[in-house]
């Protein structure tokens, strides 16, 4: 069986799963609006002993994305996780026959359509669908939009254990209440992802995780065991994993930019235009991430970490601008 719905066409896999699920409610959306009604902007460096090198990326925490779109647009959130794998194919079963479209948490890497597989348990698809022997998948364009896998692949990726990794988890989207005017709930998604972003618990995070970064590339480049693979593969999970480019700051730029057409607000027009410059300073950064790789020359690690002080300041005061409060 397969739902007749229109599969949303995205670049980043939760916005990708949630627009999907938007979408058979009648409530369609950009990426960037998902993503902006997500308050998805975010920074965070992460490294553990473990870790083979830092990672790096530009967005709030896994599952938060969702549970902000459907608290903004007032949208019912239901999100189950069980750690038995027969229950959890036979819930999300019910689902699909009642004709009822489920998002997915899991591991891409058992995927059997992945492009490049590796282990991350943050992805998200959703399903529509399935036979005796395969699921039927909504992901991203870069690998394929509709897609499927076998129900046995499905099964190791729901329930692959490691970083970011839940139980089986999978959510449903229901609308029960009337929507607020998108005006007004992109002006609230804005001052809350502003307040989020100004106040991170952590150093690693927001602004602060920016400025960090930009004292620990200098280190991790002086101990690294492989320069030209890690910041060659850094670079390509900025620019071309999900992100929409520039590390999310495209996207939030073009939601600024719908944001502002809907609301006529100066201040979201002064954030857009400042987010074209923030977007392009982060494109040149990765650019010269890829310069690294190839060279292995310090003084480009050295000019980096100089632009990363620079974006630190140039994003904490976009997000002071954007939290002002005539937004």
């Amino acid at each position: 069986m397969k739902l007749d719905i229109k599969p949303f066409t995205g670049q980043h896999c939760e916005s990708t799963a949630t627009g999907t699920l938007l979408n058979q409610l009648g409530i369609e959306l950009s990426e960037p609006m998902i993503f902006g009604l997500g308050e998805g902007l975010g920074f965070i460096i992460w490294n553990m002993k473990t870790m083979d090198f830092p990672f790096i990326g530009g967005r709030i925490k896994q599952d938060l994305l969702t549970q902000n779109i459907a608290k903004n647009l007032n949208l019912k959130l239901t999100v189950n996780e069980t750690s038995s794998k027969k229950k959890a194919w036979e819930e999300v079963k019910k689902l699909l026959d009642k004709g009822k479209a489920v998002g997915l948490k899991l591991d891409c890497y058992h995927l059997e359509y992945f492009s490049n597989p590796i282990h991350f348990a943050g992805h998200y698809v959703a399903i529509i669908g399935y036979d005796d022997e395969k699921a039927i998948l909504v992901d991203t364009a870069q690998q394929g939009t509709v897609t499927s896998t076998s129900l046995k692949s499905l099964e190791s990726a729901r329930s692959e254990k490691g970083a970011m990794a839940s139980k089986n988890l999978y959510y449903t989207i229901d609308k029960e209440k009337n929507i607020p005017a998108l005006k007004d709930a992109v002006t609230v998604a804005i001052k809350n992802n502003a307040q989020t972003y100004l106040n991170p618990p952590i150093k690693n995070l927001a602004y602060k995780g920016i400025e960090k970064t930009s004292d620990i590339i200098i280190k991790w480049y002086d101990n690294s065991k492989n320069v030209q693979e890690e910041f060659g593969t850094t670079a390509m999970l900025m620019e071309r994993a999900g992100t929409g480019g520039s590390v999310f700051r495209n996207i939030y730029r073009d939601f600024l930019k719908e944001a502002y057409e809907l609301t006529g607000n100066k201040i979201i027009e002064r954030g857009y235009l400042k987010f074209i410059r923030i977007a392009s300073d982060w494109a040149e950064i990765i650019s010269i991430l890829e310069k690294i790789s190839e060279t292995q020359e310090r003084s480009y690690v050295l000019e980096v970490s100089k632009r990363l002080k620079n974006i630190a300041r140039e994003e904490k005061e976009v997000m002071e601008l954007l939290y002002f409060p005539a937004i």
